[in-house]
């Protein structure tokens, strides 16, 4: 008897310890579909051992080149393309043909379905427009988050958006008829003081009601059951001021934000350290939370230091679990500022031998593992 009474409190015990894990590893959206499930769950799985590389518009354009058919700057130097690609569907808002960087929506369709038919993975963020006078993300009125929540004079404005947006969503689906899974991205950077929905332009709590919002009119309201929310700030310094805007553990999946190295070579060792630090911050929030981490946007550009990969970058996520890492956009020339925009290497540049050593690094995935590793499966 005492044996028995044992051996099911033991049983209640495991039982108990799976329950938590498994809860650990839900998605925000308990209604998603079978294949973001199993792509938030293998990204848990992986988290210690793997970080995908991905690379913002890569399937797009590059450092001279345009829409050519599979081609992507990180395939022409490494024969694969990378395992994440990021797009932002800025623009969506108004019903526009194409994005804030001049991609057009139905091509874009094209690369992420292609993504996904490969294994990759897709992160998508949104540029939107302030909905209150339909200037540009920029524009930082104040009072316009407030103005678009329940109540406020453009609310329906803002529900139009998001109609749009989940038409965009619900239409992805690969070749095997299944929506892709995406990592969503909204309201990217919200410490910043830059776009109309940052610190300085709306309180806290009403950031959160935006985003709970936006989180409940997508999933519940239109039944888009494909995304994996990405909570994404850009400067902090403690674990309160991260959490600041935090909408809570309902409503995000995983926790990151953007990190850049601006000026001079030497200014590598502090990103270094500050990308670190807050790495570290967010690794602690993660594991009492349930979630994942990752730097959601990066590079340094024009990549000035020859071996930026390996003695800058690498080591400033290497200390954590970190998931997935993007590198920002290869705009190639830029005549309205006469310069050079660009945050990953092509061929010919001078920093190609140092990436070469960093993507061979065992824990960095390109396509080629991304698509044996069966992140849908």
């Amino acid at each position: 008897m005492i044996r028995l009474t044992l051996g099911k409190l033991i049983l209640a015990l495991l039982s108990l310890g799976i329950c938590r894990g498994a809860s650990a590893q839900r998605l925000a959206d308990n209604k998603a579909s079978a294949e973001t499930q199993k792509l938030f769950g293998n990204l848990f799985r992986l988290k210690d051992e793997k970080i995908l590389f991905g690379h913002q518009d890569a399937l797009a354009y590059g450092y001279g080149w345009k829409y050519e058919d599979n081609r992507s700057d990180i395939k022409d130097i490494t024969g694969e393309h990378p395992a994440l690609y990021g797009w932002d569907i800025g623009g969506i808002e108004h019903g526009s043909q194409v994005n804030i960087d001049s991609v057009p929506f139905s091509k874009m369709k094209d690369f992420i379905r292609a993504a996904y038919d490969r294994g990759g993975v897709n992160t998508i963020s949104w540029h939107l427009d302030n909905p209150v006078n339909g200037k540009s993300s920029w524009d930082t009125i104040p009072g316009s988050v407030e103005k678009i929540l329940p109540g406020g004079e453009k609310h329906s404005v803002y529900n139009m958006w998001l109609d749009r947006v989940s038409e965009f969503m619900k239409d992805l689906k690969g070749s095997d008829g299944k929506l892709v899974p995406v990592l969503f991205r909204p309201f990217h950077e919200l410490t910043g003081t830059w776009f109309w929905w940052g610190k300085r332009q709306c309180s806290s709590e009403d950031f959160k009601k935006l985003w709970i919002y936006t989180f409940d009119y997508l999933r519940s309201k239109k039944g888009v059951h494909n995304l994996i929310y990405v909570y994404n700030t850009a400067d902090f310094a403690s674990p309160e001021e991260f959490l600041e805007r935090y909408p809570g553990n309902k409503y995000a999946d995983v926790l990151s934000f953007d990190a850049y190295q601006f000026g001079s070579r030497e200014n590598g060792s502090a990103f270094r350290k500050n990308t670190e630090a807050k790495m570290t911050i967010i690794a602690g929030l993660a594991k009492t939370k349930g979630k994942l981490i990752a730097l959601a946007e990066t590079g340094y550009e024009a990549i000035p230091d020859p071996v930026w990969w390996t003695e800058v970058l690498y080591p400033s996520i290497s200390s954590q679990s970190v998931s997935f890492i993007l590198m920002w956009r290869n705009a190639g020339f830029r005549p309205h500022n006469n310069d050079y925009h660009y945050y990953a290497p092509y061929p010919g540049h001078s920093s190609v031998a140092d990436f070469l050593k960093f993507i061979k690094n065992e824990r960095m995935v390109l396509q080629g593992e991304v698509t044996t590793l069966g992140l849908y499966k």
